[in-house]
């Protein structure tokens, strides 16, 4: 099923699922999405790259390990639930800081990092899974 034509749509198509998937995940949390959805239609937009261009293209691409971004999100994810801990309220507490850059006022919160963190487990389990699916029987 690799034809001119799906090779052609897809790099298009992966670009812009991952741009909707990073809105899925800043839209998450007090409404519908977030890091786990975010990070499966991400992985998606991989594993279709990967089926279109090769798995040594989507390698390049990434610039990290799918595990490394999937440790990463880990480490992530524990230290907003441990940062909670230095300010004496129970684990996984939210806390929120607003932050002002000039006239503009920006709220960050440890919820929005955490799913972060999900988004990123997500998209480096699920892409390794699927670039080691894809992978050529003999080259691991």
């Amino acid at each position: 099923m690799n034809t001119v034509i799906f090779r052609t749509v897809v790099p298009g198509l992966s670009a812009l699922m991952l741009m909707f998937s990073v809105f899925v995940l800043l839209r998450g949390h007090n409404g519908p999405g977030g890091g786990f959805i975010g990070g499966l239609i991400a992985a998606a937009a991989v594993a279709l790259y990967g089926i279109s261009a090769g798995v040594e293209e989507v390698r390049k691409a990434m610039w990290f390990d799918p595990l490394a971004v999937a440790g990463s999100g880990v480490v992530l994810a524990a230290f907003t639930g441990v940062l909670s801990l230095f300010h004496q309220v129970p684990f996984m507490t939210g806390l929120w800081i607003t932050l002002h850059f000039g006239e503009v006022a920006v709220t960050v919160s440890t919820p929005m990092f955490f799913d972060i963190g999900v988004y990123l487990v997500v998209l480096g389990t699920i892409s390794a899974v699927a670039l080691a699916l894809e992978e050529p029987e003999g080259s691991a």
